[in-house]
């Protein structure tokens, strides 16, 4: 059992109040909140250690490089990467799947297939679209079943001969599905395609591990578990990271440049162009520090008896409409109350200090197979109480009147 008083204390904005009444926040799956100890690691790094990293000889740069290249290597060992050169720092889960999209992009050729499915976030979508306006690859797509699984039968059937690669989210941000991901990989795997994860909503809540995945590649940020914003991982198998062309062109990821041509460095430097934000990936390693001393199978169980404690209480309400309840499903819940509108139910609770998402949730297609415009979407993280729920309770109750 965590002792979720004693964290709440790391978060300052935990006590504010929002028109006057106690801030609930509910919308983890966006973006959490930072603790203490995150925050002061980033002041530690402006105000003791700031200076451009990798280039200068002097010490205040290599103490600067040291602490962001000791990040790479606690990153590496938090998700059981094979080498440290398999970590490549982005800016978030959008960019690292843009740089895959981008550069694996380069190695396939007209009429090639890509795999996606009908849960993803429109990061996993567009890049790949923009990859079939210029490749003309072909994409198609998974389809999900009534409680918002996967239809793993479906998966399969999708795949040809000229099934390249595969990318999807390992938990939807919107319906809270957790997918197998081992068991859709080593399938890919058997058909010759590299297979792409979207971890930006399982890195908070479970334990990675990319090689007992089975993954060519895992994304996720930083700000979703507790860290600096602006930070993001790629990892990448290294024999796909050698053969993959650069991403971007600049500072850091030359060997040698001249009018007459350009070498690149080895990766994960050949992917890390210009000066990263080497302050908040310092810091990450601080958030990285604190998920650990917490322990991440506690946080997921906290968080999981939170959701099934909320769920049991909002079926209580009349009207309630949970999308999403496959089993083992991830903290979030997407509901509608009635045929209110999303964006009415939202005003309403945060006139009541409770923070919760509303919309498509950068996921339409996914709208669209469920016949609606959007919900409302209250997630979960370690600092959250079961006396929050029970404000947020009655706050649909109090509410559910004003929308009939």
């Amino acid at each position: 059992m965590l002792d979720v008083e004693a964290l709440r204390r790391d978060y300052p904005i935990l006590s504010r109040t929002v028109y006057g009444k106690p801030l609930v926040y509910l919308d983890n799956t966006a973006t959490s909140q930072t603790p203490r100890q995150v925050v002061e690691a980033v002041g530690r790094m402006y105000y003791e250690h700031k200076a451009n990293v990798h280039r200068g000889v002097f010490f205040l740069s290599q103490e600067a490089t040291d602490l962001m290249e000791a990040t790479r290597d606690k990153v590496a060992g938090y998700i059981n990467a094979p080498s440290r050169e398999e970590v490549v720092f982005t800016r978030g889960t959008t960019e690292g799947l843009n740089l895959v999209a981008s550069s694996m992009g380069e190695l396939m050729e007209e009429g090639d297939e890509i795999i996606l499915t009908e849960m993803e976030h429109h990061a996993n979508i567009v890049p790949w679209q923009l990859l079939q306006s210029r490749k003309k690859i072909v994409i198609k797509v998974v389809p999900i079943l009534s409680d918002g699984s996967l239809d793993i039968e479906a998966y399969r059937s999708l795949f040809t001969d000229r099934t390249r690669l595969v990318s999807f989210c390992h938990i939807s941000n919107v319906l809270g599905t957790v997918n197998p991901v081992r068991e859709m990989a080593e399938y890919a795997h058997s058909r010759g395609a590299v297979v792409v994860v979207d971890g930006a909503q399982a890195a908070p809540h479970l334990k990675i591990d990319v090689q007992a995945l089975g993954v060519d590649f895992y994304v996720f940020s930083s700000h979703k578990m507790y860290g600096p914003t602006g930070v993001g991982v790629l990892y990448g198998k290294r024999e796909w990271l050698d053969r993959m062309p650069p991403y971007q062109g600049g500072g850091e990821m030359i060997k040698h440049v001249s009018f007459d041509g350009t070498t690149f460095e080895e990766p994960p430097l050949k992917f890390e162009a210009g000066t990263p934000d080497f302050v908040g990936i310092a810091a990450f390693s601080a958030c990285l520090d604190y998920i650990e001393s917490v322990g991440i199978e506690e946080i997921e169980a906290h968080e999981l008896a939170l959701l099934d404690y909320a769920t049991s209480r909002m079926m209580e309400i009349p009207g309630m409409r949970i999308f999403g309840t496959a089993p083992g499903k991830a903290p979030v819940i997407s509901f509608l109350m009635g045929n209110a509108h999303h964006y009415d139910t939202g005003m309403l609770l945060d006139k009541l200090g409770i923070a919760v998402r509303t919309g498509h949730h950068c996921a339409q297609p996914l709208m669209h197979v469920l016949g609606i415009e959007g919900t409302v979407r209250a997630s979960f993280a370690l600092y959250n109480t079961f006396a929050e729920v029970d404000t947020f309770i009655a706050a649909l109750r109090r509410i559910q009147p004003l929308l009939a």
